[in-house]
């Protein structure tokens, strides 16, 4: 049996009429209603369950723990075979990486949304919808952690980005999803709550001002997305020396496709930075979260 645990999202959207058509309101159509509308699903080989229901521009780090609590009680049950997450497009790959860091190895999990509202004359969600059960449901998707799939592709948690704002191939990764390997490596930590990581950006005339912000707001990591190779400006070191003395990792990224490499454009050992090797900043930042809060080292691999 293939579970299905629903968030919300433009899967479940429907049309703002006063608007013409420009916009809609995601998360209004429960999971039992997305499943109706798949004629392909046999409804026998599957269980659904509404775990929230929010436009994914909204998920928090609590929401995050909500979904990874469903999702280890259903891989846990000795009926489901594999799991299907409904989710919104904005943050999709953010969630499937924490899944991806912080679910047990083995069965299937797939996370899938839609970039057209349910209710859009052709609106991608039940396709996607299928194809994610059928992907849950292949032995080809076991052992690859989580999986990703939209408009008829499958993807890696890690690789996976949505590059685009609009059409169907939003979604794209640097590798095949066959070449995806389990991690899990945070599946036996109970999270609550996670600490509070930032993403600083870096760019012209970026102010330092803007660590020490963070760091008086409680943050217990940064995650600089910095220009070029993870290029940290001058007028930074002060501000990031301060923060490191303080007891808050910082992990160096960069706002360009990867790979940042320790010790190379930056002293990394002597200001006891982090790096983040190929992972985008919000993919780094999770990471680390759940690094802190596990009590262990972080790492990009």
């Amino acid at each position: 049996m293939i579970h299905l645990l629903a968030t919300g999202g433009t899967i479940a959207g429907e049309a703002d009429p006063a608007s013409g058509g420009a916009r809609y309101t995601a998360a209004v159509r429960p999971v039992e209603a997305l499943v109706a509308a798949v004629p392909g699903l046999a409804a026998d080989a599957l269980s659904a369950e509404q775990v929230l229901s929010v436009d994914s521009k909204d998920m928090t780090p609590a929401d995050w723990l909500t979904i990874l609590s469903a999702a280890r009680r259903a891989l846990g049950g000795a009926a489901t075979d594999g799991l299907v997450i409904l989710h919104g497009t904005d943050t999709l790959e953010e969630t499937a990486w924490f899944l991806h860091l912080s679910l047990p190895p083995g069965k299937a999990v797939v996370v899938t949304g839609a970039m057209r509202p349910a209710d859009h004359p052709a609106a991608d969600g039940p396709a996607n919808l299928l194809a994610a059960v059928r992907l849950a449901a292949s032995p080809a998707a076991r052992d690859k952690g989580v999986l990703v799939v939209m408009n008829g592709t499958p993807h890696g948690a890690r690789d996976v980005v949505k590059a685009r704002t609009h059409g169907l191939d939003a979604f794209e990764s640097a590798a095949a999803w066959t070449s995806a390997r389990p991690d899990g490596r945070f599946a036996d930590v109970d999270f609550a709550p996670l600490p509070r990581v930032d993403i600083l950006p870096g760019y012209a005339g970026a102010p330092p001002d803007l660590i020490d912000a963070s760091v008086a707001g409680g943050a217990r990591g940064l995650v600089l997305a910095l220009a070029g190779h993870g290029s940290v400006p001058a007028s930074w070191l002060p501000a990031l020396r301060r923060a490191r003395n303080g007891g808050v990792a910082i992990v160096r990224a960069s706002r360009c496709a990867g790979p940042v490499i320790r010790n190379a454009n930056a002293d990394d050992d002597g200001e006891g930075w982090l790096t983040a090797g190929s992972l985008p900043p919000p993919k780094a930042r999770i990471a680390l979260m759940l690094s802190l809060a596990a009590g262990r080292p972080f790492t990009s691999d």
